[in-house]
């Protein structure tokens, strides 16, 4: 099954422009690609600093790892994800740059298929 693929660049600069909130698409397994403006401490990319939640607060099951050659973050759903459901894309301030920087506020991105 082919994967989509989002790409938000520049995180958490000017999200607004970045994201739409009704993504629509022919699957419900796509990965986010997440590329910060500087690299970041891959020990620090997992499940407990960023996930995805559905409308009920509840984790879904994905797969998260840190590209270093791309220097970019991909979050892959292990369970589809369900038409017209609101989900929620955190990630919170455990996220850490490699110089031990983090950001100043968690980031929360809707979405919705």
């Amino acid at each position: 099954m082919a994967k989509h693929l989002i790409d938000i660049e520049d995180i958490p600069a000017s999200l607004s422009n970045k994201v739409k909130q009704n993504l629509k698409f022919k699957t419900g397994n796509f990965v986010w690609r997440i590329r910060f403006n500087i690299p970041l401490d891959p020990k620090t990319v997992n499940k407990e600093t960023m996930y995805v939640t559905n409308s009920q607060g509840q984790k879904l099951q994905t797969s998260i790892w840190y590209n270093l050659k791309e220097e970019m973050i991909e979050i892959e759903p292990l369970e589809p994800y369900s038409t017209n459901e609101q989900y929620t894309l955190t990630i919170s301030t455990k996220v850490h740059s490699r110089g031990g920087q983090s950001l100043h506020e968690p980031v929360s991105i809707k979405f919705k298929l």
